[in-house]
């Protein structure tokens, strides 16, 4: 079985790592966004077997791009998108009143080099090239705190094979929670998964990089459990050579 072949198997297992698509009613302005501005930003569901080069969905060429699984209400999405315009970022999100957001950011900017996937972020995974993303956000999924859902974490030994496969060499992970289980669930997922090398593991917001800004989830949470944040890179394609350690930075 192909990598591809097997995220689309692991897809058709159908787990949920979102929680609801809707949330409360919508009011008429964000339902104007999503009948309106969506489909020119959607980026449709691949048919299964399609492929899909993520280049040819931004109007103008980037230098890079980059992939946010679980974009919440897209506050980093376009933060993101006004600090680094050289790069195309794809938005995953299945939960409707997230996508109203970030539509909501996006209107009244000249912004293009955003796009929003609505759906499970594996429905499109598997369409992707090889080593095609250059950096991938999971910050603060649900946390599926009890061990029966434990499969259901974004951060697991499936998705990250999926990542590892359409990340280029050295492309960054950057992942956080503020729950204590997810927390130590993706510590030990990442440090044994065998295409990923440490950088950072902190609950120090100062010594990250500039570029991270703080989601509206993260602002309500510092109040409580402090985040722990997380950056990987994927490790590089050459057989026979090893990879010196991380070093912290």
């Amino acid at each position: 079985m192909s990598p591809a072949e097997s995220e689309t198997a692991q897809v058709r297992k159908d787990l949920r790592f979102f929680g609801r698509r809707s949330g409360k009613k919508l009011r008429q302005g964000a339902l104007d966004l999503l009948a309106t501005l969506l489909p020119r930003l959607a980026v449709p569901v691949p048919a299964e077997g399609g492929t899909l080069d993520p280049r040819t969905l931004f109007p103008a060429a980037v230098d890079a791009v980059w992939l946010e699984v679980g974009f919440g209400g897209g506050e980093h999405v376009a933060a993101q998108a006004r600090l680094h315009p050289e790069a195309g970022i794809i938005g995953c999100e299945p939960f409707r009143n997230g996508v109203a957001s970030l539509l909501t950011h996006l209107k009244d900017s000249n912004l293009e080099t955003v796009r929003i996937f609505p759906n499970d972020a594996r429905r499109l995974l598997p369409a992707l090239p090889d080593a095609c993303l250059d950096r991938v956000f999971v910050l603060f999924p649900d946390p599926w705190p009890k061990s029966r859902h434990a499969e259901r974490r974004f951060i697991g030994r499936d998705n990250l094979d999926a990542l590892a496969r359409v990340m280029r060499d050295d492309g960054e992970l950057r992942v956080a929670s503020d729950d204590p289980v997810y927390q130590d669930w993706a510590a030990s997922q990442l440090r044994a998964h065998p295409d990923f090398v440490e950088r950072q593991v902190t609950t120090e917001r100062e010594t990250l990089p500039p570029d991270w800004p703080a989601t509206r989830y993260e602002q309500k949470c510092l109040a409580g459990r402090p985040p722990v944040f997380f950056r990987f890179v994927r490790r590089p394609r050459v057989s026979g050579v090893p990879v010196p350690p991380a070093v912290p930075t």
